[in-house]
């Protein structure tokens, strides 16, 4: 990059680019790779003045290296664009915003009084077939009252006043379409799936490439528990496809040779290679633009009220103006009563609120797919958490291993390394990683493996029957034998390490002891979600009750289940619905998939099983559960915002109503200040919610 060092503090640089002008897509590229730079806390471009702005942290000559080192085909080739940029919308609405505002003002200063009559006459034709077309619907909706109050000043020849308001109407919709767009566009991005790299099938073998690599016509391998991250068709392979997060459908389908799969989707079960038919990532951006502008059942209950409240009043506007013209028999007054109504306010400001709340919620790294999620979450009276890779940390190490039967600790560890690598769960990851500590290959040995959820792993190698899983899935489902001799070595494992337990043949040959550290802030964030209202927090494992009980007392909850299964947690979610609480279920793997399902608003830790995370409604980062809480707080501060938005949307119209019916202010003014009110309170909903700990 050729730039110049306009501005400099501690972590903080202004550049200008050593070159005339930059394009859009390249202002977005720019700012695209530098947010995916290590380094980088912030980064804007502007492209109107050539100027990049970065905050960052780290070493300065580390930075000024990086930048120094970048070229626009360096970028193109590893990162890859959304196919809607929000900058072009900006730059679209701007120019049709100074188009219309520059007309106004050379028609009224330049254009003769006929020709400016005539065009008014001309341009009030869309808004009376929008009116009459109400008309023909029997519908009284806001279109009505629009052209009612433009065809009455016209025929009062009162051009003046059906021009003003024809330009304030017209203003008013470009930027509203303009905010919706704007927060659409900035939810969809957020949810977008930002996967870097896929592993793409060669000659060679498989290559760990860069997402922006990919062409359409590469072959790319996806396996079980991963999101297909490109649009394509399967070419090998056989796989069941979650494909809720986009259809709806809750049962997975099956896709073979010359199925179509879509990105965004999760592999349930099997392992396919696809050959790419969509590589910009475009399509999973117009699908998440869909679902969010088309997904009615994903409203909240507010915006839902609001929306219905809106629809009732309109009639009631017409009736205050027809009331108004028979007491006072004044058109003026009449019109300014038909100038306001309370549909545009409340049926744009809810969703803004809602949209805008989620948009924020993504800034701090928590995904909400819908406004319902969020109520639920401000309603939430119950938290339940899984406990491993949710209350603890999402990377457990191995503790010790013991043998039985003979065996040898590196081998038993690289079988079991072989066997859990297919698998994305924090137990299984902690084996694997494990493995590559102590420097252990574990190539393909297997047959086809068969993963039994929340139970354990079923495979044969070299012949041998082997099975690794929980002390249910091996001594009581499996029926295998702890040696004799070695009964009291088995008795003495210590009780504080969670356990895999491996079997080869039927007969006990290790165990596998993983240390699961508790998350350090996961007992204050637990205090403060009950100081903001949650009244119960219960604890959900597999663990034995001897171990359940020492977590629990460590974390201070307020119930604990051990010992359960996916079925147990989703039917112990749904009970305490039937009881009537709200609840939040807190997962990260899949056998939490079913209970995040079923309860009022399921939160998932990004980090964790692919399939938990797109059947979830909400996914926060791994990083820290006090996300949790800022989670809580967005939810009560948009719900605070809903309901001032509603006293202040009806207080103020109201007022508007009072004053036109009394002569007070005239039709021009009352149109003026009703979509001024509109804007404000759309604009206001945009804004940061406060950061205010409890309602």
């Amino acid at each position: 990059m050729q730039a110049t060092i306009v501005h400099e503090s501690r972590g903080r640089m202004r550049l200008r680019l050593r070159q005339k002008n930059i394009s859009i897509r390249q202002a977005d590229l720019l700012e695209t790779w530098l947010k995916g730079q290590p380094w980088t806390r912030e980064a804007v471009v502007h492209e109107r003045t050539c100027c990049v702005i970065v905050t960052y942290t780290g070493d300065r000559e580390a930075v000024l290296s990086a930048l120094g080192a970048f070229t626009w085909a360096g970028a193109e080739s590893s990162v890859t664009l959304p196919g809607h940029s929000t900058r072009t919308l900006n730059r679209e609405f701007q120019e049709k915003l100074v188009g219309k505002v520059a007309v106004k003002a050379a028609t009224t200063l330049f254009l003769p009084a006929p020709l400016r009559i005539a065009r008014i006459v001309w341009h009030m034709i869309p808004f009376l077939h929008r009116g009459l077309r109400c008309l023909g619907h029997r519908q009284i909706k806001v279109e009505m009252l629009d052209a009612l109050s433009i065809g009455i000043s016209v025929c009062r020849r009162d051009f003046g006043t059906a021009g003003t308001v024809m330009f304030l109407l017209e203003i008013g919709e470009l930027l509203e379409d303009w905010t919706r767009k704007k927060s659409v566009a900035d939810l969809a991005e957020s949810l977008s799936l930002h996967v870097d790299r896929v592993w793409l099938k060669t000659e060679a073998g498989e290559v760990l490439t860069s997402i922006g690599q990919i062409r359409p016509g590469d072959w790319v391998v996806v396996r079980a528990g991963s999101v297909i991250p490109l649009d394509g068709m399967v070419e090998e392979g056989e796989i069941t496809v979650n494909q809720a997060s986009l259809t709806g459908e809750s049962v997975p389908v099956a896709k073979r040779r010359g199925g179509a799969v879509y990105a965004g989707t999760v592999v349930e079960e099997g392992e396919c290679v696809l050959e790419v038919k969509q590589a910009t990532g475009q399509s999973r951006y117009d699908q998440i633009v869909e679902m969010i502008q088309r997904s009615e059942q994903m409203k909240s209950a507010a915006e839902a009220k609001a929306s219905n409240l809106a629809d009732k009043l309109v009639p009631y506007t017409f009736a205050g103006s027809l009331v108004s013209l028979a007491l006072t028999r004044n058109v003026t007054r009449a019109l300014s009563v038909l100038m306001v109504d309370f549909s545009c306010a409340l049926k744009l400001a809810m969703p803004l609120a809602v949209i805008s709340a989620m948009r924020e919620a993504g800034r701090e790294h928590i995904t909400v797919k819908g406004g319902k999620f969020l109520e639920a979450v401000a309603k939430a009276d119950t938290i339940v958490f899984d406990k491993t890779g949710t209350l603890t940390h999402a990377c457990p190490r191995v503790a010790k291993i013991f043998t039985f039967n003979g065996k040898i600790e590196n081998e038993m560890l690289r079988l079991a390394a072989c066997l859990e690598e297919h698998f994305p769960h924090s137990m299984a990851n902690a084996v694997v990683e494990e493995a590559k500590r102590r420097g252990l290959h574990h190539e393909e040995r297997h047959a086809k493996v068969e993963y039994l959820v929340a139970h354990g792993i079923a495979s044969s190698v070299d012949g041998e029957q082997v099975r690794i899983g929980s002390a249910h899935f091996i001594f009581e489902d499996e029926k295998c034998v702890i040696p004799e001799e070695e009964r009291a070595k088995f008795d003495a494992l210590p009780p504080e390490y969670s356990q895999l337990y491996l079997a080869i043949n039927g007969v006990l040959s290790a165990v596998i002891c993983i240390s699961d550290p508790l998350r350090e802030e996961a007992r204050e964030v637990l205090s403060a979600l009950r100081v903001l209202g949650v009244r119960n927090a219960v604890m959900l494992t597999g663990d034995s009750p001897r171990t359940a009980a020492a977590i629990a007392e460590q974390l201070g909850v307020d119930a604990f289940r051990a010992g359960v299964l996916p079925a147990d947690k989703a039917e112990y979610v749904a009970a305490l619905r039937k009881e009537g609480h709200t609840v939040l279920m807190v997962g990260d793997g899949i056998n939490d998939s079913p209970a995040l399902s079923e309860a009022d608003a399921g939160i998932a830790i990004s980090d964790g099983a692919a399939i938990a995370r797109e059947i979830a409604d909400i996914t926060i980062a791994a990083d820290s559960l006090w996300e949790l809480v800022r989670l809580r707080q967005l939810a009560m501060a948009l719900m605070r915002r809903i309901r001032n938005n509603y006293r202040f949307v009806i207080g103020f119209n109201g007022a508007l109503i009072g004053l036109g019916v009394t002569g007070i202010l005239p039709p021009t003014t009352s149109a003026m200040l009703h979509n001024l009110s509109t804007l404000g309170v759309s604009l206001h909903s945009m804004t940061a919610l406060p950061q205010k700990k409890q309602d």
